[in-house]
């Protein structure tokens, strides 16, 4: 039996991002706050490397990479941008105006990726490798904002974090679509440099 898509190691993270983003969906809903962020922070974790795995893997074909692509927004879309909705719903933004504020923040979230894969696709044309910079802010730092925000939570009084709950998904939501630069972290290129740190000091 033959199966569509993608399923060597160049995929197997994203897939892993997207498996832990459900759990944490799932313990929202059973009210373990504190764990289903914890699934959020390990999905960005994992959203980290997959690139970098993927390219190391040289004889992909344009289909591969494509589907690498999509496949990755798709996978952030629910883990970045529907499973923290999930949690803040769960953690109080649930009047009428609150879950419009929540439906605002997916939909940025989504037009951010949209658009990230239409640019993503151009310049792979005309460019591959990894790209240097963002336009907008990246979905995927739901993951450290997320956490961020429960930290805060363990020292405000609960008053003040349920205004904080109504506001972030704005703000963070206007952040994704607003057409700034943000730099990218390329992590493959931190390894690479370790590695030559490290032959340098055996050598010597």
């Amino acid at each position: 039996m033959k199966f569509i898509g993608v399923y060597d190691y160049t995929v197997i993270l994203t897939y892993m991002s997207l498996v832990s983003g459900l759990i944490g969906a799932k313990l929202a809903f059973d009210g373990q706050i504190m764990w289903a962020i914890l699934c959020v922070g390990i999905s960005g974790f994992l959203d980290l490397f997959d690139g970098a795995v993927a390219r190391t893997k040289k004889n992909r074909t344009e289909d591969q990479k494509n589907f690498g692509i999509q496949l990755d927004s798709l996978c952030d879309i629910v883990c970045f941008g529907v499973v923290p909705a999930i949690i803040l719903y769960f953690c109080g933004v649930d009047e009428i105006w609150g879950i419009a504020f929540l439906i605002f923040y997916v939909l940025c979230a989504l037009i951010r990726l949209a658009f990230f894969n239409v640019l993503e696709a151009k310049r792979q044309k005309s460019e591959g490798g990894c790209t240097k910079y963002y336009r907008g802010l990246p979905v995927t730092t739901a993951s450290m904002i997320m956490p961020a925000c429960f930290l805060v939570g363990l020292v405000l009084p609960d008053n003040v974090m349920n205004v904080i709950h109504h506001v972030l998904p704005v703000v963070v939501g206007l952040m994704f679509i607003t057409d700034v630069r943000v730099p990218k972290w390329d992590i493959s290129k931190l390894f690479r440099k370790i590695a030559a740190k490290k032959s340098k000091q055996r050598e010597q």
